[in-house]
């Protein structure tokens, strides 16, 4: 079955789906994203993703002809289209085309594919990271936003990848840690979590979101602050979060191991919360291979 997607207003097949040479974001990454997983047939956190979606278009004032109801409809069509149990989506809103029309469209694309998380042994032996000497810039109107213009993330990602790493991690301009290339951070210390603010600034992960909260539920304190290398190198416990990846806990920052090296205790136990979550939410199995 050729793959479909969703472009603009209706389910296209991938072969038929074009979007203009003009298009603002294909000629200066003028877009944003949401990535979303899907177990069961139901998009985790759907709302959180689109409230975030939504504030980011209004922030970065770009038009908009579509509103929450909409997405939604528009993500189960994809999913349905597609015939997926579990999924991986992607929806990606851009600028339009590059016009100074009285009535400016947006290009909306959503794509779904076979859901592929991260390997078990991962999770089980932890994996290392490395230090980016790219800076996030404390002064950036899009720091916040998942926009598509992801190239310095992705060329970090490719060194970080050479080095045998799984993320490289961002520090700000004034050497304060802000996030992975693609995840958030968490530092344990003292049994207590902490993790950058949002005004570092970073981008506000939707599991972010979701571990500060269940790990306060569970009587777990979240500190939000300002952190330093020493305070990653000073960690009990270190962990990576998105949707994807869930929670990744982190044994070696370069070639410093954090605490004992091995995955720690309380990075277990909100994983294992995170896990339950799914679970509660979409029916998601850990053990499962079907992921069709």
């Amino acid at each position: 079955m050729a793959q479909k997607v969703f472009l603009n207003d209706k389910i296209v097949d991938i072969e038929d789906a074009g979007i203009s040479p003009l298009d603002s974001g294909f000629l200066y990454g003028a877009g944003v994203f949401e990535t979303m997983v899907v177990f069961n047939g139901r998009v985790f956190a759907l709302d959180k993703h689109l409230e975030r979606l939504f504030a980011s278009l209004e922030a970065l004032k770009f038009p908009v002809n579509f509103d929450h109801d909409f997405l939604e409809n528009a993500i189960y069509k994809t999913i349905r289209a597609n015939e997926l149990v579990n999924a991986r989506m992607r929806l990606t809103v851009t600028n339009g085309l590059m016009s100074f029309t009285k009535d400016p469209k947006p290009t909306l694309l959503i794509t779904a594919g076979i859901y592929q998380g991260y390997p078990e042994e991962f999770y089980e032996n932890g994996v290392l990271v490395v230090l980016s000497d790219s800076r996030q810039d404390s002064t950036s109107k899009i720091a916040m936003h998942k926009t598509t213009n992801y190239l310095p993330r992705l060329m970090e990602m490719n060194i970080a990848r050479s080095k045998g790493a799984a993320e490289s991690l961002w520090f700000t301009m004034e050497g304060v840690l802000a996030e992975g290339c693609m995840s958030n951070v968490f530092l344990v210390k003292d049994s207590k979590l902490y993790t950058p603010t949002l005004e570092t600034p970073i981008l506000g992960g939707v599991a972010r979101s979701e571990i500060c909260r269940l790990s306060r539920d569970a009587g777990i304190e979240v500190v939000e602050k300002n952190l330093i290398i020493k305070d990653l190198l000073e960690a009990d416990e270190v962990f990576l979060s998105n949707v994807v990846m869930r929670v990744l806990p982190v044994t070696s920052v370069e070639k410093h191991d954090i605490g004992s090296g091995n995955v720690g205790e309380l990075t277990g136990k909100i994983s294992k919360l995170y896990l339950d979550n799914l679970a509660e939410k979409c029916g998601f199995k850990e053990a499962s291979s079907d992921e069709s």
